[in-house]
């Protein structure tokens, strides 16, 4: 067992950093991934915005009403393009930062074990008579927080996969619509 309690507290107090240093590696992945997004929705806005603009200068001075709709149906095509192509950032945008989650969690499971392996190992020296079953309500406290750890770890990335398959669909079914739009 601990031959004091700083010894435990001190494995907690690293437990605890450990735990902390995960979700502060995540939560900043997330709000580079936010700030990736709303700049590729501003780009993607102030475009369509300057088309959407054009388009109306264009069809205003059309000679005739057949000209104003050719006009718009020659914007069709493009749009539809332009929705791909934001289709296709978002999605490699999620991708990254799932591939982030994945590497930091990865990196702080790992470290996580081996904290509580050394933590366990601890716990189970120097034993005295009468103290096994001590010994196994700490070992189920430690277990049981590293089942808590993990998953949380498994939520996250259970999160971003269905993420990016939500992309993935919003993806292919903007790329089913290019193949239906009239061509220019």
């Amino acid at each position: 067992m601990f031959t004091n309690p700083e010894q435990f507290a001190n494995a907690t107090k690293t437990l605890f950093e450990l735990q902390m240093e995960t979700f502060n590696a995540l939560a900043s992945k997330a709000v580079q991934g936010v700030e990736q997004v709303v700049a590729l929705n501003m780009a993607t806005a102030k475009n369509s915005m300057e088309g959407a603009m054009a388009t109306s200068r264009q069809m205003s001075q059309a000679s005739d009403p057949k000209a104003a709709i050719d006009t718009l149906q020659s914007r069709l095509q493009p749009g539809v393009q332009n929705a791909q192509a934001y289709g296709e950032e978002l999605r490699r945008i999620v991708a990254d930062i799932q591939k982030d989650f994945q590497q930091a969690a990865d990196t702080h499971l790992v470290e996580a074990k081996n904290t509580l392996s050394a933590l366990i190992y601890d716990v189970t020296q120097n034993v005295k008579p009468g103290q096994e079953n001590a010994v196994e309500i700490i070992k189920a406290a430690i277990d049981n927080a590293f089942k808590g750890y993990e998953q949380v770890t498994q939520s996250t990335r259970d999160a971003m996969r269905r993420v990016e398959e939500q992309v993935t669909r919003a993806t292919s079914q903007l790329a089913e619509a290019a193949g239906q739009a009239p061509k220019a």
